[in-house]
């Protein structure tokens, strides 16, 4: 392919086309890559036990459909608690068995019901909220040596057994628990195995409320002081690899290393550690009152139905649990060993500065430092080796680097054009989001569109110029980024090396042609590059594309999406740009043409299409509300997205319950919005509408009397000498949920932390607690008003907004008690059926029964 000069760029295409393919098809083949279920528990050659998909996925099964919606506070979380008790009590007469059998072996299982009750701040999306809970539990099983010394230092593994509002949750998490009471079955049943460091695995009972149970084991269960390092393991969807998205110390980043099939880079974890997916699991509480360093792993794969009613054990892909089950076997078995680095873990953990990527089914890590050193001599050998072209027409690297910008402004600029116009102009926002990679379908060719008609307003650049810069430009940045302490600047520096080592190639095969540029160098160059950005591109897709159904309507999804696909785009094809060149300006003109014609095109096809379907749904959220204290009962109907349509949906909700056709008004959202705090503060990402709902005349409400929910103010003491009112704000709630309190107060000290804002300002107070119990309270002392500056009475009268959900007020959680729901679930119940009719099944609503009010204590 060196004698090619003549070939024109549809030939030229075509030849280097079989190695691009099979370097994306290679990327593909080990992104999908899983391992084969195994039935068995144990080996039919050997007869040592091994992990069972089978048996995971009936564990699964029974928590998500046996028992169901495991919402914490609900009757069925106490029964998942039940049956976790059982299941730990079992490994424990297992492990008894063995070491029965086997005589002399040094084993101990231990297990806790661990129950407590506490509270404590947790901070969300820039807003400030406080958790409480009461009588709470979690279920702990200890393997040890059955020694002091083997207690002395131990190793978290963590999953999940509650879930959350409207989802079974089949992959989140009882996948992970399924996982966990494997692991323990396989390592007790290996004979002669013996831990030399001890393993903690916490079954907690209330991570959905915002890690309740991680706090309540992490601040008051007598083993947690032993923990040097945790393992959470989660799931934010139910297909591919389970992926490592965060690694917090050097140490577990070398102990991942030991798992059969990695799957995790520096990139995912930079890109969760930016806090830029809003996200967060109960790693959380481990770093910040167990001070340990640990692995968070989760399946991210078809999140379309994370904290969905698909979460089910038929929707987890085969093989999914094969490799969640296997990494953490080995995970465990490395960190329990003499080889562990747990002892060297008891002073506390320093941050990572690691890179660290999985390729191709390898594992490889460096240190930064060895980074930056690598980084810098590249690039210096780059300038020192890589010349301009020595045509005389040849203006140097220069016009190739700005050719390079060029190329970069209009291949992010005319993608974003193009979703601005489908989403504002056309009225097809998210048109992509049931499919990931359509994304790259139809902002793919823009982003060529942009990089080749930038070229047209330029002075023809040469080839081998332009192939110079683009080789100089990422090894650059490759040093800025990792300079500013950011381990993804592998990425660039993984695309730069390969085209560096084929340009030297290219020199051998066109002899003392300076200046030539050889098809071998586009096959082999764009080789590497193509395999590991597609297999970087491809998670990143599979988890941003899903998450925009749930970032709320005021982001522009498709200007995210379009920029995502764009960036990203750009190093799977570095080579494009010089190739383009190789032809001259006449080829520049008819390839901008070319793919004005594939965007405009592409744009009609996806115009026509739907944003959502059965497996990719809408999510929206409906609150039957009753006010207590007006006696009105009101619909908040919301959607977390900004695919067009959602008004005419919820006039539609409005017009089936209410018979009028005027159209609906936006419900502002805001911190002073009480009636959707039982979802603060995510509730700042909803779309709300509000119906009222006309009240039937013989209604009776159960909350009429002044027994039920109530908010009250107890040893109420105030001091008019200093300035303060102190009491204890009880809140009574039978039969109600998830409660949640709001007011406005300058709180000088309280029993929920000890540094309350020295400010007036709005608190948010949210409560979680188990199965039965009714009440809850806060010590406190506030600020009286400054009467001369104030409205507010000088007693320092407190006006208190409350809010819960009904227990038995949760469609389709409570479907087979509906009767108990009272009016929430006939609404509900008519609703349900008829979203599932007049959308196809399109939709996924989360129907939650409230009751709310206020009053002034």
């Amino acid at each position: 392919m060196a004698a090619t000069a003549q070939w024109g760029p549809l030939r030229s295409l075509l030849t280097i086309f079989p190695v691009l393919l099979g370097s994306m098809l290679l990327a593909l083949k080990h992104h999908y890559n899983l391992p084969t279920p195994i039935h068995d528990l144990h080996d039919p050659l050997t007869n040592l036990p091994q992990i069972s998909e089978t048996r995971i996925l009936s564990y699964a099964q029974h928590l998500s459909e046996d028992i169901g919606y495991r919402t914490v506070g609900t009757y069925e979380h106490a029964l998942a608690d039940e049956w976790m008790w059982q299941q730990a009590n079992r490994m424990k007469e297992l492990c008894e068995q063995v070491v029965r059998e086997e005589g002399h072996r040094k084993l101990e299982c231990e297990v806790w019901r661990q129950q407590g009750s506490g509270s404590h701040r947790f901070d969300m999306m820039a807003k400030r909220l406080y958790k409480t809970y009461v009588n709470l539990t979690n279920i702990v099983v200890r393997v040890s040596d059955g020694t002091p010394e083997g207690k002395e230092h131990a190793v978290l593994v963590n999953s999940h057994l509650d879930s959350t509002l409207p989802s079974p949750g089949a992959a989140d998490d009882a996948l992970s628990v399924g996982v966990m009471l494997e692991c323990i079955r396989v390592l007790v049943s290996s004979p002669g195995w013996s831990p030399k460091h001890a393993i903690v695995f916490l079954f907690n009972n209330a991570e959905e409320s915002l890690q309740d149970g991680s706090h309540l084991y992490s601040t008051q269960h007598s083993t947690a002081p032993t923990v040097r390092a945790a393992i959470n393991l989660e799931a934010a969807g139910s297909t591919g690899r389970e992926m490592l998205f965060q690694a917090t110390s050097e140490e577990m980043i070398q102990a991942y290393s030991h798992v059969p099939r990695p799957f995790g880079t520096i990139l995912a974890n930079d890109i969760f550690s930016s806090g830029v997916l809003l996200s967060d699991t109960d790693f959380r509480q481990f770093e910040e009152y167990l001070n340990v360093a640990g692995l968070d792993m989760a399946v991210v794969g078809n999140s379309y139905l994370y904290h969905m009613r698909k979460d089910l054990v038929e929707n987890i892909q085969a093989g999914v649990a094969q490799h969640m089950g296997e990494n953490a076997l080995a995970l465990l078995q490395h960190l329990s060993s003499p080889d562990s680095p747990l002892p060297s873990l008891t002073s506390g953990y320093t941050a990572p500065s690691t890179v660290f990527i999985s390729h191709t089914g390898f594992f490889f890590s460096w240190s930064f430092a060895t980074a930056k050193v690598l980084y810098v001599s590249f690039f210096l050998v780059l300038i020192y080796t890589v010349p301009s072209s020595s045509k005389a027409k040849s203006g140097g690297l220069v016009p190739g680097i700005i050719s390079l910008v060029y190329a970069g402004i209009g291949a992010v600029v005319v993608p974003n054009i193009v979703a601005a116009i489908m989403q504002y102009g056309l009225g097809k926002g998210m048109s992509w989001f049931s499919r990931e990679f359509s994304t790259v379908v139809l902002f793919g060719p823009p982003a060529f569109l942009g990089a080749v008609a930038s070229q047209l307003l330029l002075a023809p650049v040469d080839e081998h110029d332009a192939l110079a810069a683009v080789l100089l430009t990422q090894s650059f940045l490759a040093v800025v980024i990792q300079m500013l302490n950011v381990g993804s600047a592998v990425m660039l520096f993984m695309s730069a090396l390969p085209l560096y080592l084929t340009l030297l190639l290219n020199r051998l095969i066109t002899g003392q042609r300076r200046g030539e540029i050889s098809l071998w160098t586009y096959s082999l160059g764009q080789f590497l590059p193509l395999l590991s950005n597609v297999q970087a591109m491809a998670p990143t897709l599979e988890v941003f594309v899903p998450l925009t159904g749930r970032l709320g309507g005021h982001v522009p999804a498709d200007n995210v999406i379009a920029t995502l696909v764009s960036v990203m785009g750009a190093q799977l094809v570095p080579l494009a740009l010089p190739f383009f060149h190789r032809f001259g300006r006449p080829f520049l003109v008819r390839a901008t043409g070319l793919f004005f014609t594939v965007t405009v095109v592409t744009m009609a096809v996806f115009a026509m299409r739907k944003p959502f379907d059965e497996m990719h749904q809408k999510r929206i959220f409906v609150l039957h509300l009753e006010n207590i204290t007006s006696q009105e009962q009101h619909l908040h109907i919301a959607t977390a997205d900004g695919a067009p349509g959602f008004d005419l949906l919820a006039n539609s909700i409005a017009g089936l319950f209410t018979g009028k056709e005027e159209a609906l008004s936006l419900e502002a959202m805001h911190d002073h919005n009480p009636n959707w705090d039982p979802l603060f503060p995510f509730s700042a990402f909803l779309t709300p509408y509000k119906v009222d709902l006309v009240v039937d005349p013989t209604y009776v409400s159960p909350w009429a009397s002044g027994n039920t929910f109530t908010v009250s103010a107890i040893n109420d003491v105030t001091d008019f000498a200093q300035g303060t009112r102190s009491f204890t704000l009880r809140i009574y709630h039978p039969g109600v949920i998830w409660t949640v309190i709001a007011f406005d107060a300058h709180v000088l000290k309280w029993t929920l932390d000890d540094n309350p804002p020295d400010e007036f300002a709005r608190h948010h107070v949210k409560e979680a607690s188990f199965y039965g119990i009714d009440t809850w309270s806060v010590d406190m002392v506030i600020k009286l008003p400054d009467s001369s500056s104030s409205s507010s009475p000088p007693s320092g009268a407190l006006k208190v907004d409350f809010n819960g959900i009904l227990e038995k007020g949760m469609w389709p959680g409570k479907k087979s008690v509906k009767e108990q729901g009272g009016a929430a679930m006939k609404v509900f119940e008519r609703l349900d059926g008829w979203l599932d009719q007049e959308t196809g099944g399109t939709v996924d609503a989360t129907l939650l029964g409230c009751v709310a009010g206020v009053i002034v204590v």
